[in-house]
């Protein structure tokens, strides 16, 4: 896997004025940072194709970009999870459409220092030490040491997506939450960072952050089944248990430049810049 470095606010390009000024028509792309090294490498591409487009790209997490959306202050919001029901009716009494465009395909990574000995567990397994009824890492074929949680903060696609589909069993409302004593990190390079210098850490990210200095965890949907580890062909034939979709959201139907863009997203070199940035395409 290629080590991805992404940071909480990211900027596809810094321009002076003067070029600036040149610029004839702008995109402003808002959200996931899941995405964000994804949506900033098509942003890069495309303006090189293109010269007289300027690309604004910005993390801060799915829930952000989405919000953005609602409010009108971004043209695309980029976004690790399906917009809520509230969020689409909150759109639609600002006057806002939101049409969901899938663009990519993601593992998420259930990840431990390297020094840890646990390299495999169960969903049962991974529910019970992310709710806290797991608390030492002994229970577990580990050293006999108090499990650290890490967890993306709760304007996270990410941070919803492993609840819903960890947690909750695949429930959108279920009653289980993240244990009370969990640390919400505000981005998955935040999550690496710590897993990498911390031996008693578990934390999860979108695959593309996956590097060397964490070690992934296989993951098996019972007991009974196969431990896998995150990898393309376990996620698009549905063995890997933590797999979901990656979107970008439009007010309405795109026309013009979002158009174009889309398009460039979904052809066959937007979709290796996918696979290069270690997603999986969905062409």
């Amino acid at each position: 896997m290629l080590k991805r470095i992404a940071c909480l606010w990211v900027t596809a390009i810094f321009l002076s004025p003067a070029f600036a000024a040149i610029k004839q028509d702008t995109l402003q792309i808002k959200g996931s940072d899941t995405m964000v090294n994804l949506v900033q490498s098509w942003a890069e591409r495309y303006m090189e194709i293109d010269p007289a487009v300027f690309i604004a790209v910005t993390g801060g997490g799915s829930g952000t970009g989405i919000a953005a959306l609602i409010n009108s202050a971004c043209d695309l919001a980029a976004s690790s999870r399906s917009m809520k029901e509230e969020e689409i009716k909150l759109a639609e009494t600002k006057g806002v459409e939101p049409v969901q465009h899938v663009v990519g395909l993601d593992g998420i990574a259930v990840v431990v220092n390297p020094k840890n000995p646990v390299d495999k567990l169960t969903m049962a397994q991974l529910r019970d030490i992310f709710m806290g009824k797991v608390k030492n890492w002994k229970e577990l074929g580990g050293e006999d040491k108090k499990i650290v949680i890490l967890s993306r903060e709760i304007n996270s696609g990410t941070h919803v997506f492993f609840k819903e589909q960890v947690l909750r069993r695949g429930i959108e409302k279920g009653p289980e939450e993240f244990a009370p004593d969990a640390l919400l990190m505000p981005s998955s390079q935040a999550i690496a960072d710590e897993v990498a210098q911390n031996p008693n850490a578990i934390g999860y990210y979108g695959m593309g952050y996956i590097s060397p200095k964490q070690k992934v965890v296989a993951v098996a949907k019972d007991e009974q089944s196969e431990y896998i580890i995150p990898d393309i062909k376990d996620i698009v034939n549905g063995k890997y248990p933590i797999s979901r979709p990656l979107y970008l959201y439009t007010n309405g139907q795109p026309q013009g430049l979002l158009k174009k863009f889309l398009d460039f997203v979904l052809s066959k070199e937007g979709q290796d810049i996918v696979l290069k940035t270690d997603f999986i395409p969905v062409r």
